[in-house]
């Protein structure tokens, strides 16, 4: 039964994760991490009574006392990075949600991983319809000449475009190359109104709204026609079936992967 350390636990997404492997049967909740409620017992973000689990501040000092098999990570892009690393040098494996590392940190953690031969996930979605929702854009994408992408998120989200709408942009563009690009000449009376344009010509729109969760249409344009596709997280706990998977699975590899697809579709 693998032990599991949450950093970020305090955030809305390290409360959910708290929550689903407390009440999962196969899996053991060794610790947690966040500055932000250091010293409480766990069950006061779970909403219950104690647990004897103690939320630390500090996570290099958690992983040596707990000793756990995996990682599971929803904190923020400017810490991201150094936790993955201090996770794999104490041959934990990482389980990561949270957005915003660049190709080059993606990079630089999966060769830290081949060399020190410790399992992990970096994964841009945890929700099994978001998975699926870029498994049949990228079949669409070799039948239709144009797509755009748009993502709409919470106001709190820090990162734009979402690692979703770029993990999309790529795998489309890893099925089909790159598409024609456009002929017309294009004049943005309002700097942005275009959105952002991904290699390849992908245009990426970001969406930053109260009331939203996660959420992405992926809409492509042929000759008379459009396809739309579009899949929503209404809540958080849509994402917890990929997080269980994921930490089920990643004692068992022998890198770092980037994409819950890499475990779901094997």
């Amino acid at each position: 039964m693998p032990g599991v350390v949450v950093t970020g636990a305090a955030g809305r997404m390290g409360r959910e994760v708290l929550k689903a492997i407390w009440n999962a049967e196969d899996v053991e909740l060794a610790g947690a991490v966040d500055t932000r409620c250091a010293g409480e017992d766990i069950g006061s973000l779970l909403g219950f009574g104690e647990t004897g689990l103690i939320i630390d501040a500090d996570l290099e000092g958690t992983l040596d006392r707990r000793k756990p098999d995996v990682m599971v990570d929803f904190t923020e892009p400017r810490s991201v990075a150094v936790n993955v690393r201090t996770a794999l040098e104490h041959r934990v494996c990482p389980v990561v949600g949270t957005t915003g590392l660049s190709r080059e940190e993606i990079a630089e953690i999966i060769a830290l991983s081949e060399e020190l031969k410790v399992g992990g996930l970096i994964a841009p979605n945890f929700a099994i319809g978001a998975l699926l929702m870029i498994k049949f854009a990228a079949e669409a994408a070799r039948y239709f000449p144009a797509v755009e992408i748009i993502e709409l998120h919470h106001d709190q989200k820090l990162d734009a475009p979402s690692g979703t709408a770029v993990k999309t942009a790529e795998t489309i563009l890893e099925r089909r190359g790159d598409p024609p690009r456009r002929q017309v000449a294009e004049m943005e009376k309002l700097p942005g109104a275009r959105g952002g344009e991904f290699a390849g010509g992908v245009r990426i729109h970001s969406v930053r709204l109260p009331g939203l969760v996660a959420h992405q249409e992926v809409i492509f344009g042929g000759v008379g026609q459009t396809l739309t596709i579009r899949h929503d997280s209404i809540t958080r706990e849509s994402f917890m079936p990929g997080v269980l998977l994921a930490v089920r699975k990643v004692t068992y590899l022998r890198e770092v992967v980037y994409g819950l697809e890499n475990l779901l579709f094997e």
